[in-house]
C-alpha cells in the first residue's frame, strides 16, 4: 500500500499532511509557506515523489449554502495544476469547518498567537486526510 496525502490549500500557507503506510492515519503533517502556485505546486510534487504518494485530497472550501466560491476555483485550479505535474490522482474534498476545528483542537492543547498560526494549516489538512481515509476505507467516492 502506498501514502496517500490531504492538502489545505492556502494563499501564503499550505498544510500537507500524509497517511502511515497503513493508510491508518496520519503520519505526517507540515506547513509550506509558499505565495507563488508554480513554486508550491513544485514543492508539493518533491514531496510526493519522495514518498511514493499517488492519491491526493485537496480540501475544497465550499460556501454554507454548498456553493464554489471565488477560492474554490483556486482551489480546483490548483489540484489540475498538481495533477498534471505530480502525476497524481487529486480527489476534491469539502473542507468546511476544517480550519474552525482546527483552530479549537489548538486552543484545546494550549497553543495560542504565532505557534497557533504556523501550525493551524498542517492540522487542516490533518483534519480533510482523516476525512479521504475514511471514505478509502468505507469504499466511498470520496
Amino acid at each position: 500500500m502506498t501514502r496517500v496525502c490531504a492538502i489545505d490549500y492556502g494563499r501564503t500557507r499550505t498544510g500537507v499532511a500524509f497517511s502511515d503506510l497503513l493508510r491508518a492515519g496520519a503520519g505526517e503533517s507540515l506547513v509550506i509557506t509558499e505565495k507563488d502556485v508554480l513554486h508550491l505546486v513544485e514543492k508539493i510534487t518533491v514531496l510526493l515523489k519522495e514518498r511514493q504518494v499517488t492519491e491526493v485530497a485537496v480540501g475544497m472550501p465550499v460556501n454554507m449554502d454548498g456553493t464554489i466560491g471565488p477560492q474554490g476555483d483556486k482551489c480546483r485550479r490548483f489540484g489540475e495544476m498538481l495533477a498534471d505535474r505530480a502525476g497524481v490522482t487529486v480527489t476534491f474534498i469539502d473542507e468546511r469547518r476544517t480550519t474552525v476545528d482546527a483552530h479549537r483542537i489548538l486552543s484545546e492543547n494550549g497553543v495560542f498567537r504565532q505557534k497557533r498560526k504556523d501550525t493551524v494549516d498542517a492540522v487542516a489538512a490533518t483534519l480533510i486526510l482523516e476525512i479521504f481515509l475514511k471514505r478509502l476505507q468505507n469504499g466511498v467516492d470520496a
